[in-house]
């Protein structure tokens, strides 16, 4: 669950994943838990909205904060297969978002 509303502006999105994926690559075993904020996460999934199946799971997550983990890791990867270098990144830095909240929801 995202406890975000608002999501990030397509600068911070940038930005955080910029800063996030230069955190991980600077860790021989990056923690789970090192992801991109909530509204980040939102955002992300704002620019990959279309009609497709993976575009309206990731539309439910982005107007609602709320979406199945797999179903929207299954989206993640399949938009990845047809994403940018710099869009392939924002969804990685998705679906670590995604595993950092099944993480810490199991350890709850």
């Amino acid at each position: 669950m995202c406890r975000a509303t608002v999501p990030a502006t397509e600068g911070q999105v940038m930005a955080s994943v910029q800063e996030t994926l230069d955190r991980r690559g600077s860790m021989a075993h990056a923690p789970v838990s090192l992801a991109v904020p909530d509204a980040v996460a939102l955002g992300i999934a704002g620019f990959f909205v279309s009609p497709t199946d993976s575009g309206q799971v990731l539309e439910r997550f982005f107007r609602g904060g709320e979406v199945d983990s797999a179903a929207l890791l299954d989206a993640v990867a399949f938009e990845q297969g047809y994403a940018s270098a710099e869009q392939h990144s924002a969804l990685y830095c998705l679906a670590g978002w995604v595993h950092a909240r099944v993480h810490a929801h199991g350890a709850a």
